[in-house]
This record gives structure tokens, sequence and C-alpha cells, in this order.
């Protein structure tokens, strides 16, 4: 603590140095200069500033100017998002917007400002242009945030039917956070400089603008600086607040919303069939398997047992429509749900155990009995990165169980167990089966016997 506090002292220190230094270099040229008409003191801008912030204009000026820019940097904020979200769901939107963004970018502000003069009048001149400078940056980050989100992720959630709360909250918000707050920091400092340029070029009355076009009239070199240094407070101080509010709202975690319900009871699921007609599948000149023919009862427990690399995880991931046969046919009855436990875990990684389950399954209460089924108490509360790899291997299966489905695909879901919590899991699957159609797909006949289903074997 005492050695943070050092630290934390000497950096203070060394950034009052810093200031000091340039106010000292700046005062050396004041007076190398000799003539206040080209180059003011930080003594005299200093008494400038003092003597305008005791004034009603200087406030109603700044007051104006603030919101004129935040009206166009957050509606910027709004559409740019808008915009960016339609371009990553439907790619034709992007190739659509892309030259008037480009356009956005490549003008000048002077010139948006004199067109937009000519067009409009000073008065919402500084508005308009901070929202076609703010504009492009927004667009462009969001779709870039949006555009790395983990497509696993993703898929995940499109399996379990993961509702859009959810997703927005818990997959697409930790995508987009850095992007964001680079864009955050850019755009406001765009903005403003935009904002206050049309404001002279427009010559604004009661506004930051305004000022320092009338200091330039009557040639006050101090008054300009003093205005430009209120530019630069005001930069800062606005930064440091919207970083804030975006931080806190990044730290918020709203309570996740029910996933799926099917029609009929809470309780007891609707099993449903599966039948393999001939299905086969080929990756380029890679046969993974043909000709697969089975029916899986309604409400059944099926082993597949297959060597590694025979396609068991292709075939689950067909039976779950993430993958389109190339012959043959997968017929999932009254168009049943799955849930998946996939070969590799798909988690929101800085979220707990029970906030991972949560997010797909039925209710609070059914996620955390399926996850004590498996797991110690005291693991739930805990983020899945910092679990070991069985313990979340259990929590993927835990995920599987809770949600609300009626097909339960399972790919090697013993894998890095050891034999007790093999048990543990095999008892978990069956407790939890609630009358769904089970299909593991596993390489150890132990495992198999574990579930006590029947043993298909391919490949």
């Amino acid at each position: 603590m005492k050695k943070a506090l050092q630290k934390g002292d000497k950096r203070r220190i060394r950034t009052l140095g810093v200031i000091c230094f340039w106010l000292c270099l700046w005062q050396v040229a004041a007076l190398i200069a000799d003539n206040s008409l080209l180059f003011a003191g930080p003594a005299a801008v200093l008494q400038t500033l003092v003597r305008e912030v005791v004034t009603v204009s200087f406030w109603q000026a700044v007051a104006v100017s603030l919101f004129r820019i935040m009206a166009g940097f957050l509606s910027a904020c709004v559409i740019g998002s808008i915009l960016g979200a339609l371009a990553y769901r439907f790619p034709f939107m992007g190739e659509l917007l892309s030259p008037f963004m480009l356009f956005c970018k490549a003008v000048p502000v002077a010139s948006f400002a004199v067109i937009l003069l000519i067009w409009w009048g000073a008065g919402w001149l500084s508005v308009a242009v901070c929202f076609l400078v703010v504009l492009p940056v927004v667009y462009v980050s969001l779709l870039e945030g949006l555009q790395s989100c983990d497509a696993k992720l993703l898929e995940m959630a499109a399996v379990f039917d993961m509702p859009f709360f959810n997703r927005l909250f818990y997959i697409y918000r930790p995508a987009v956070s850095p992007f964001a707050e680079s864009c955050l920091k850019t755009a406001l400092g765009m903005g403003i400089k935009a904002g206050v340029a049309a404001e002279v070029i427009g010559i604004a009355n009661l506004s930051i603008g305004g000022e320092l076009y009338r200091s330039k009239i009557y040639l006050d070199t101090a008054g300009v600086f003093a205005w430009t240094a209120v530019v630069i407070v005001l930069s800062f101080l606005l930064e440091k607040g919207v970083l804030w509010l975006w931080k806190a709202f990044c730290k918020w975690k709203p309570k996740p919303r029910a996933g799926r319900r099917l029609p009929g009871s809470e309780k007891e699921l609707q099993p449903a069939g599966i039948v393999l007609d001939g299905a086969g599948k080929s990756f380029g000149n890679h046969k993974v398997f043909s000709g697969l023919t089975k029916r899986f009862e309604e409400g059944g427990m099926y082993c597949i047992m297959a060597p590694s690399g025979s396609g068991k995880t292709t075939l689950l991931h067909m039976v779950a429509d993430l993958i389109q046969p190339d012959a043959g046919s997968v017929i999932r009855g009254r168009q049943s749900h799955v849930s998946l436990v996939f070969q590799e875990e798909r988690f929101c990684e800085e979220e707990t155990a029970l906030r991972n389950v949560e997010m797909v399954s039925r209710d609070r209460k059914t996620a955390e009995s399926c996850l004590c089924a498996l797991l110690p108490q005291e693991a739930l509360h805990k983020p899945v990165k910092n679990l070991s790899g069985g313990m979340r291997r259990r929590v993927s299966l835990a995920r599987a169980l809770a949600a609300d489905s009626d097909v339960l695909l399972l790919d090697e879901p013993f894998t890095g167990l050891d034999e007790e919590n093999r048990d543990r899991a095999a008892e978990a699957v069956k407790r939890f089966q609630n009358g769904r159609t089970v299909i593991a797909a596993t390489h150890e006949t132990e495992d198999a016997d574990r579930l006590d289903g029947e043993i298909w074997r391919i490949g």
C-alpha cells in the first residue's frame, strides 16, 4: 500500500514537473517575442481568462457550445451505432454505406461548414458539422467491434437460442468495448474541434467559436489563447466524463433473461426423435462419413462409438443444424430444440459459472441445481477463466442440462474428468434427462456403460 502511494506521488510530481516545464518554455518564448499582439504569455492569458470567467456571457457561451457539440456527438453515436449494427447484420448495407462514410472522412471540416452555412445558416451549423465528423468514426469502430465477436460464442448462442438481451450484454458488449473506448477518445476530441471551428466560420453568437472570432478581429491574442485553453479543458473534462460513464456501463451486469421455454409444462420437456436417412458429409475431397441411417427414438439414451476423427462431432453438429448434410437428410421430430455440449468449451470467460449457465437456462434455480450436481458450491461464483479444465467441462455439461431443450447432444462429455467425476456427471445426465432424447459421442466403452445407453458404432 505504502509503495503504491509512493508510486502515485512520484507520478503526480512528475506530471506537475512536465506542466511547469512547458509553462516556463511558453513564458520564455513570450519574453523573446516581446510583442503581446503576436504572442501572449501565460500570465496575460491567465489574466484574460480570470476576467472572462466571472462574466455571465462566458458561461452562456460555454453552455451553448457544449449543448450544440454534445447534441451533434450524441446523435452521431446513436445513428452511427444503428448503421453499424445494420451493416453487421446485412453486409449489403455496409457496401451501400461505405462511399458515404469515406466521403465524410475525406471532406475537410471547413468545406462542410461553408456548404452547411449556405444551406442552414449559423444556428445549427456546429451540430451538423460535429455530427458528420463523428458519424464515420462511430460507425467504423462499432462495425469492427461486432465483426471481432467470437464466432464460436455466437454459434453457441444460436444453438441454445440465447435471448438477444443476453447476447447483447455478455457477447457483443465485451467484444465492442475496447473499440468503443478508443472511438470515444478520438471522436469526442474531433467533435469538439470540428464544432468550435464551425462556430468560428459561422460567427455564431454566444459560443466559444464566436468569442474566438471576435478575439481575432480585435487582435486580442491573449483572448484567443484563453478561449483555446477553455476548449482544451472542456475537451479533457468531457473525455473523462464520457469514458467514466462508458466504463460504468461495461461494469454493469444485468440479470440474464430467461432462456427459451418449450410449449406445455415447464417441468416436463417434450421429447422428440431424430432420424438419419442416408446422411453423408464431406469437406473438400475428404469424406467424413456417408450413408448413415439411424432412428433415435423419443426419450432414448444413445451412445455413438467411434475412434477419434471418425466424424462424431460432425454428426452431432449436423443434428444441431450447424452443418448441413451433403447427401441424405437429418429429420428432427416436431421441430425439436437441442442443447449441446461442445467438444471445446465456449464460455463468456469473465463471467461466473452460474452466470454462463443462467444465460441459457429456464431460470436461476434450474442453473444452480444442475451446477450443484456437478461442482462444489464455491465454484459456482468464480469466473470460468479461473476454473480448472475438469471444472470447465462440468460447467459446459451443466449448461446443456439446464437449457430448455428436448434433444440433448453430448460431444465427449466426460473428457478431462477423473473416474469419480465421470460417474457423477453420468448420474447428472440421467437425473436431468427429463424425457429428452440424449445422443452422446464417445470413444470409450466405459463412458457408454455409465450412461446405460444403446451403443451405435460408426466409422
